[in-house]
């Protein structure tokens, strides 16, 4: 009877830890690729005369999540793709493309998510210097749409 007892809590066990790792989804591509998408999406974006939006962070990040699930509320994801190329930026664990953060003006010590916007040329129009979206988690969808709208091309 011990046994069975046993088996069924691993088994439940095992369902909830994975369960939970699968509520946080993979937004950032491995660190080594930002440079190339980021090449890429200017090419996409000067043809396509959209801003670039650089969304640094991490998959381990609960806001960096809950930004992703805002990008894709039909209201911002509307304004998104019509009007930007969507980056985003794996920092790992505060230690991956630090260089592209300083290129783009984004001090990850305020917290991520960070966003960056740029023109079709790649030139830097915004950069989020105070943590402004640091705590999604504690925001409305609503403040991204702002966001989005404020910097769309006019």
């Amino acid at each position: 009877m011990k046994t069975i007892k046993f088996i069924v809590l691993a088994a439940l066990l095992a369902v909830s830890v994975s369960s939970a790792r699968s509520a946080g989804r993979d937004i950032y591509p491995d660190p080594s690729q930002a440079k190339a998408e980021i090449a890429a999406a200017l090419k996409t974006a000067a043809a396509s005369h959209k801003r670039i939006l650089l969304d640094f962070g991490g998959n381990w990040c609960p806001d960096c999540q809950v930004l992703d699930i805002y990008f894709h509320d039909p209201a911002n994801r509307r304004i998104l793709d019509a009007n930007f190329v969507l980056v985003h930026v794996n920092i790992g664990h505060m230690d991956a493309n630090l260089d592209l953060a300083g290129r783009y003006e984004v001090p990850l010590r305020r917290g991520v998510p960070a966003l960056a916007v740029l023109d079709e040329h790649g030139k830097l129009l915004y950069s989020q210097k105070r943590g402004e979206f640091e705590a999604m988690s504690r925001m409305e969808a609503a403040e991204v749409t702002k966001f989005l709208a404020l910097w769309k091309r006019n």
